[in-house]
């Protein structure tokens, strides 16, 4: 199973990540993760883990992480869903380049793919969010 999150998604997880590095409190980043997935990711990511509780597999994970470096929380993300057979992709921000976008083969792990993101997504400023709300309410 292969889930993508959207840069929104992502930005939202990176500054609830670096609140949680801040105050010591990873509750809020906990709920801003499990938000990031749909219920029906949600629902298929617990037909494959063991205990079948997504919020307590995000609260391991989270227990594991340092609490110091967001980029260790995507790839510690990533690692662990990957574990149980689901490839998480996050979004950049722009349009890859040509041989940046051809897909890996399945059988290749490809460790740029948690590390290029975070670069792109910093850039992202609220008038950019405001922007891309303003375009996807046009589209409703």
């Amino acid at each position: 199973m292969e889930i993508t999150l959207d840069k929104r998604a992502v930005r939202q997880i990176r500054l609830s990540a670096q609140d949680a590095i801040e105050e010591g409190d990873t509750e809020t980043l906990r709920e801003d993760i499990l938000e990031a997935f749909t219920e029906e990711q949600i629902e298929e990511i617990e037909r494959r883990l063991d205990n079948g509780d997504f919020f307590e597999f995000l609260t391991d994970m989270l227990d594991e992480w340092s609490g110091d470096d967001v980029d260790e929380l995507f790839e510690l993300l990533d690692a662990q869903l990957g574990d149980v057979g689901v490839d998480v992709k996050f979004e950049k921000k722009g349009a890859a380049a040509p041989e940046e976008a051809a897909e890996p083969d399945a059988d290749e792990e490809d460790e740029d793919d948690v590390e290029d993101f975070d670069e792109d997504d910093e850039d992202l400023d609220d008038d950019d969010l405001d922007e891309e709300e303003e375009e996807e309410d046009e589209k409703d």
